[in-house]
C-alpha cells in the first residue's frame, strides 16, 4: 500500500512556498506516495488550482517569516494551538504515514501536529521560528535563505538543500513567450497607443519579485527604464500594495503582471533582476540565465545567494542597478556559463527531498 504524506504549505497557494510544495509532490507522487496538500482556510490556492489538485482546509497561522516581530510572533502562537489540534485531526482521520511541512507556519504545524499525531514529520525551514521549533522534531531540512544554510558546522541531524524545481522549467519555450509578449502588447496598445512594443532585435531584461510584485522591484524597473533604451523591460508579478502601479510606466515597460509561464519566458530572456530569495532565482540558474539580485526588496531583509551562487549572480542596492546590469551584459558569456554548475545540483533536488521522506518512514 502506498505511503500517503501530507503537505502542509504556508501562504495563499499562489507563488514561491506553493511552488516549492508543488514541486515536492510532484516528486513524491512520482515515487509512488499519495500526497494530499493542506493550505490555510482563507488561501486561494489558484497554482493548485491550476495544476487541477484539491486541498485541505487547516489553519496555518504567519508571524511574517524573517520580518516577525514580537506582536505578530505572539498572535501567530495564539493562532497556532488550535492550528496544531486542527491539523492533528486532519492526520488521524485521514491517516497520513507522514508530514511535510513548507516553511514557516506551514512547518511549524506541520511538525507540531505530527508528533501530536505520533507520526514522522519532515521541515523544509527557513525562517528563524520555524528552526527553532522544527530543528527539534523530526527530521529538519535548511534552505538556502535559512542563516544555518552557509554555516560551518551544524548539527548532523539537519539536512542542506537547495530548493526543489521542476524539470519542466527546461522545457519553456522562448516562441510561446514570444507571441504572448505580442498579443499583451496589442491589448495594451489598445488602451495606450504609446504603450511599449517588444522589439526581437534588442536583449530582454525581466523584473520580477515572485508571484507579489514588490515596491521597490517597481522601482527599480522605472528607475533603468529612464537609464536605458536598449534594453526590452518585461516586468512580471502581482502588485502586493496601491503603492506598486504609480511605478508602472507601460510607455517604458511591458508589465505582465501574474503569469504562469515563467519557464517560457525565461528561456526568451537574456538577463534577470531579482530578489534575494525565492524559487524563481533557482529557474533562473536551472534557464542558463544570469541574475542580478536587488537587495532588501521585501521588508528590508538580506539573504547571502551570491555566496552560494557564485559567479552566476550580482548582488546590488537600488542606486548601484545601473552599473551592476551593464557589468553582467559586459561579462555575460562568463556569468551565463557559471549558472551551469548549478543545472544539475538544482535539478535533484526533488529526488533527494524524496529519499529523506523514504527514510523518515522507517
Amino acid at each position: 500500500m502506498a505511503k500517503k504524506v501530507l503537505i502542509v504549505v504556508t501562504g495563499r497557494g499562489l507563488g514561491g512556498d506553493a511552488g516549492i510544495a508543488l514541486n515536492v509532490y510532484k516528486a513524491l507522487t512520482k515515487r509512488g506516495m499519495e500526497c494530499e496538500i493542506a493550505l490555510d482556510e482563507s488561501a486561494p490556492g489558484i497554482l493548485f488550482k491550476k495544476n487541477n489538485i484539491e486541498w485541505n482546509k487547516v489553519i496555518i497561522p504567519q508571524a511574517g517569516g524573517h520580518s516577525a516581530t514580537m506582536s505578530t510572533t505572539v498572535k501567530a502562537a495564539l493562532r497556532a494551538i488550535k492550528a496544531v489540534f486542527k491539523t492533528r485531526k486532519l492526520i488521524k482521520s485521514k491517516k497520513f504515514d507522514l508530514v511535510l511541512g513548507i516553511l514557516g507556519g506551514g512547518a511549524i504545524v506541520g511538525a507540531l501536529g505530527a508528533k501530536m499525531a505520533r507520526v514522522p514529520s519532515v521541515s523544509l525551514l527557513i525562517t528563524p521560528l520555524d528552526t527553532k521549533v522544527c530543528t527539534r522534531i523530526g527530521t529538519p531540512i535548511v534552505l538556502p535563505e535559512n542563516n544555518l544554510y552557509l554555516a560551518e558546522n551544524i548539527p548532523s541531524h539537519i539536512r542542506r538543500s537547495l530548493l526543489p524545481v521542476n524539470d519542466s522549467v527546461t522545457q519553456g519555450d522562448k516562441n510561446i513567450a514570444l507571441e504572448k509578449i505580442k498579443q499583451h502588447s496589442r491589448q495594451a496598445k489598445e488602451k495606450n497607443p504609446n504603450a511599449m512594443e517588444f522589439d526581437e532585435s534588442k536583449q530582454t531584461i525581466v523584473f520580477s519579485s515572485g508571484s507579489s510584485l514588490f515596491v521597490k522591484t517597481a522601482q527599480a524597473i522605472e528607475q533603468f527604464s529612464k537609464y536605458s533604451d536598449r534594453f526590452n523591460l518585461v516586468l512580471v508579478g502581482d502588485p502586493l500594495d496601491d503603492e506598486v502601479p504609480k511605478h508602472i510606466n507601460e510607455e517604458k515597460i511591458i508589465y505582465l503582471g501574474f503569469i504562469d509561464w515563467v519557464n517560457d519566458l525565461f528561456n526568451l530572456a537574456d538577463l534577470a533582476v531579482l530578489t534575494n530569495d525565492g524559487l524563481m532565482l533557482h529557474e533562473a540558474m536551472v534557464c542558463n540565465l544570469p541574475v542580478v539580485i536587488l537587495k532588501r526588496v521585501k521588508y528590508g531583509r538580506y539573504h547571502d545567494m551570491v555566496s552560494i551562487f557564485k559567479g552566476a549572480t550580482i548582488e546590488c542596492d537600488l542606486e548601484d542597478l545601473d552599473e551592476a546590469i551593464f557589468d553582467v551584459v559586459d561579462n555575460y558569456d562568463e556569468y551565463a556559463k557559471n549558472t551551469a554548475i548549478y543545472k544539475d545540483s538544482i535539478l535533484n533536488v526533488g529526488d533527494n527531498i524524496a529519499d529523506i521522506v523514504e527514510a523518515s518512514f522507517k
